[in-house]
């Protein structure tokens, strides 16, 4: 990967430090070598000025000292010295955590007293032994330690909190990490930008969905996070976003019953409201489909029992009948009661599910595939920026204009979307028929 990867970049800033040396460069990445080979201190961060290519390489960065304005100046701070939290065993944490999980003062690396060290910065000069920070040279398995200052105990562990934000739970729609760049190596484009790829995902449009700098984000319920890129070639690509390893809480709203939507609805009813016996959701018979339990590792997609992956009204799952692809189960609600059961076999059928393929014009089309042929992201139907229209579920009530799902409400060739590129308001989705597909 690029060497850059591995810093912060800030433009129109610089930090005051004692400690640093000069080179001439003639680009930033020269600088960032300059930078990992500074053997007169430890380099934590770099400045570049465009005009002198001038590159100074720093012993602090911007939480360790003064920052002000400088324009022309570019800040590279080394990300693995900003982290305040381990990833792991944390043998890689370089955070500024100096007291043990008892709140006793770490004993300075270098120092002999009231310990004598067996860990030293001349011994393991890549432990990042500086001052008296907790830190794990040996692959600790319980994580970062120090030598205390306290005679009686020669050394304890630290309370260092997880870096949770640094990889995803589920499909990482609540990822908030700080990963820029996509799966190929891409640098993605600020979401506050218009170029290269003008587009509709602006924080002011989606103020709950984190839409911070150019980190990748899953603001619509895609496989993983993504970005667009700043590459003119690719619109937008996914990102590398490793999985959490430790599992998020259970949800006090796990149920065996139905509440609301029944989303948390985690009972083991199998069988259909008319009878028909539910499809293993990890089989592709006698219906193919795209929800599978290994895409969608909490929607409690387990067995065949009927659930809600997709905010459907209530849970539901495809069936055995061949010649009924998926119907609603009959949940008792919570509480006993069947209210908001009762009566809603007159409801228009609406069926969002990731289809990957549709019958005829598509008109009956209820995926939720939401990119377009050539690889747009899909403008959300009941949203006028940037393309105004008049496809609205007001003027389309069987449509199913839910999302930003691809649909088809005016008879067209094929199921369709208003884009978020403004230079292109609409095209043909990313789907094929039905027919093209061989059955399994």
């Amino acid at each position: 990967g690029n060497i850059l990867d591995d810093y912060l970049r800030t433009d129109g800033v610089w930090i005051f430090t004692r400690n640093k040396q000069f080179y001439k460069t003639n680009n930033e990445k020269e600088c960032a070598e300059k930078c990992e080979a500074e053997r007169n201190f430890n380099c934590r961060a770099f400045l570049f000025t465009r005009k002198k290519l001038q590159c100074l390489t720093l012993a602090e960065n911007a939480k360790m000292t003064v920052m002000f304005n400088s324009t022309d100046t570019i800040l590279y701070e080394k990300k693995i010295y900003l982290l305040q939290c381990k990833r792991g065993i944390g043998k890689d944490y370089r955070g500024m955590e100096a007291k043990t999980r008892r709140g006793i003062p770490c004993q300075k690396w270098a120092e002999k007293t009231p310990h004598k060290p067996n860990y030293t910065p001349e011994k393991y000069p890549n432990a990042g032994l500086d001052e008296n920070y907790c830190r794990n040279p040996d692959g600790d398995e319980s994580g970062p330690w120090c030598y205390t200052t306290d005679p009686a105990t020669r050394f304890d562990y630290c309370n260092i909190p997880e870096c949770e934000g640094q990889c995803m739970h589920c499909n990482g729609e609540d990822y908030h990490g700080e990963v820029s760049r996509t799966e190929s190596g891409l640098e993605c484009q600020r979401w506050d930008a218009q170029e290269p790829h003008m587009h509709g995902f602006t924080p002011k449009h989606f103020p709950e969905k984190d839409l911070k700098l150019n980190y990748c984000r899953n603001p619509d319920g895609e496989l993983r996070p993504w970005c667009f890129t700043t590459s003119l070639t690719k619109r937008w690509e996914y990102c590398n976003i490793p999985r959490c390893t430790t599992h998020l809480p259970v949800s006090g709203l796990v149920s065996q019953c139905l509440l609301g939507k029944g989303e948390e609805y985690r009972g083991r009813i199998a069988i259909t409201e008319s009878g028909n016996a539910c499809q293993h959701w990890n089989m592709q018979f006698p219906h193919r489909h795209g929800w599978i339990p290994d895409r969608y590792p909490c929607k409690g997609l387990e067995e065949n029992y009927c659930r809600n992956p997709d905010g459907e009204k209530r849970p539901w799952c495809y069936t055995m009948n061949s010649s009924l692809r998926w119907e609603y189960c009959m949940i008792p609600r919570c509480g006993g009661t069947e209210q908001g059961i009762t009566g809603m076999s007159n409801v228009p059928v609406q069926v969002p599910l990731t289809e990957e393929c549709y019958q005829g014009k598509g008109q009956n089309y209820r995926g939720t595939t939401s990119t377009t042929a050539s690889g747009k992201k899909c403008q959300a139907w009941n949203s006028m920026f940037p393309h105004r229209h008049e496809k609205t579920l007001d003027r389309f009530p069987e449509a199913d204009l839910r999302e930003n799902y691809c649909r088809n409400p005016d008879g067209d060739s094929s199921p369709w979307c208003f884009t978020t590129d403004p230079s292109t308001t609409w095209e043909y989705c990313n789907l094929k028929r039905c027919d093209d597909h061989t059955q399994e």
